[in-house]
């Protein structure tokens, strides 16, 4: 569960882009220095921070990278700040690069990993304004509440309708997955189909109604169960662009 913003610096600076990694245990400031490589697939750049103690150390490393299918630049990187290395991208929307904006914002790379959904508990409420959702979900090991944003990124059918974000220790939002509007073939209702990315694994799970909630705010959450007339949407993972 990363996020995080990286500003691409003036050619005279001494780092290549600033910005800042969230989690939900830490918001760390970071750069994004340019060092020598040694080989085409070396680092184009190390990735430091600012420790408790004042002093700068070096977290991970970044690559200058091109989506095959979309042809756009983006950047690749991995840092470990203690807990074990994590890769993320920093990537532009459309309109940031229609803009030939130097902003450009992490997000999680595309996880592998599939944790089956056990006991799951959950809802999900539709927001007045700003065609959000607010809501959570629960087992025994974790218990998330979180925010279902609309995708200002989303520039294909296939891209996810919503981001899902939590909150990092200082209020920064931090993208956990994915959300997308879905109608059932077998009986033609509504639902969402959400993609959340927990330290156990990608967690499948769908927000229904049954017969009392339809035509109202509240959705319950349950397992993704792929035989039960919830249809698995092919756009699943955190995409580069969604």
């Amino acid at each position: 569960m990363f996020a995080g913003t990286l500003t691409k610096s003036a050619d005279t600076a001494a780092a290549a882009f600033t910005g800042m990694i969230h989690s939900t245990r830490f918001d760390i400031a970071i750069q994004l220095e340019a060092r020598t490589k040694m080989s085409e697939r070396s680092p184009d750049f190390d990735v430091t921070a600012v420790n408790k103690s004042g002093r700068k150390v070096r977290i991970g490393t970044a690559w200058n990278e091109t989506g095959n299918t979309t042809g756009n630049p983006y950047l690749s990187m991995q840092i470990d700040v203690g807990l074990g290395p994590f890769r993320v991208n920093a990537v532009q929307s459309k309109v940031a690069r229609e803009a030939q904006s130097d902003d450009y914002e992490i997000i999680p790379l595309v996880s592998n990993c599939t944790m089956k959904s056990g006991s799951i508990s959950g809802e999900l409420t539709a927001m007045d304004a700003d065609n959000a959702f607010a809501g959570y979900v629960a087992n025994m090991m974790f218990d998330l509440d979180f925010m279902l944003i609309e995708n200002s990124f989303k520039t294909e059918e296939t891209h996810p309708d919503y981001r899902i974000e939590v909150s990092s220790p200082k209020g920064h939002p931090i993208r956990v997955g994915s959300a997308w509007m879905a109608k059932s073939n077998r009986t033609g209702n509504d639902y969402v189909s959400l993609l959340i990315n927990t330290p156990d694994g990608d967690l499948r799970v769908n927000a229904v109604q049954n017969e009392e909630q339809r035509g109202g705010q509240t959705f319950s959450i349950i397992p993704f169960v792929e035989s039960a007339g919830q249809e698995r949407s092919e756009n699943t993972g955190l995409a580069l662009v969604s």
